[in-house]
């Protein structure tokens, strides 16, 4: 199971009440998607805001380690690599070097891979939503599931691979704009 989907949102609920605590008045709300009674468009707006926030950041903290690391060993891996020894010796410093080839060359697969995890963010999130009491499109999947509505499962799928084809799109325009050597026909 997605452990750490659980531990960070329950970490992000203990912080969040500690500081409404603090606070002495509701500045985060732990679950649920709007607050009762709330009516016109900007209250409205703000209370949607601070329901979204918790859920928003534990989903933004969990994969975020993962694209950190990816990119880290990334750029290790290119900054010994022979176009930024190159870089280098045609009078680029080191910090240069690494900002112009390195890093924009290893940018490409990090890129990549947050453009496929859109499908993920209204899919994917299940127990995010489950946690913070959010009614999205992971919760109507499982919902759908196990009411065997065929049709409601059908639909998750098609509308994940809508976003897919989404994510797929951004890849190719990530990696147009940041790779010099593909260009566009």
């Amino acid at each position: 199971m997605n452990t750490h989907i659980v531990v960070a949102s329950m970490v992000a609920v203990i912080v969040a009440i500690a500081i409404n605590g603090a606070a002495g008045q509701r500045i985060f709300f732990v679950t649920g998607s709007a607050s009762i009674g709330v009516h016109d468009f900007f209250p409205v707006l703000l209370d949607k805001a601070q329901h979204l926030i918790l859920p928003t950041l534990c989903l933004l903290f969990i994969n975020y380690a993962s694209y950190h690391f990816m990119q880290r060993s990334l750029l290790l891996d290119n900054i010994n690599a022979d176009y930024v020894r190159t870089a280098r010796a045609k009078g680029l410093t080191k910090p240069q070097a690494i900002r112009r080839h390195a890093l924009r060359t290893s940018i490409i697969p990090v890129a990549t891979q947050v453009a496929f995890a859109i499908p993920g963010i209204f899919t994917g999130a299940v127990l995010t939503e489950k946690i913070f009491g959010w009614q999205g499109m992971g919760d109507y999947f499982v919902t759908t599931i196990a009411k065997n509505d065929i049709h409601g499962v059908v639909a998750v799928a098609a509308f994940a691979a809508a976003m897919t084809a989404v994510g797929a799109i951004l890849a190719d325009i990530f990696v147009v704009l940041l790779d010099p050597r593909v260009k566009v026909s």
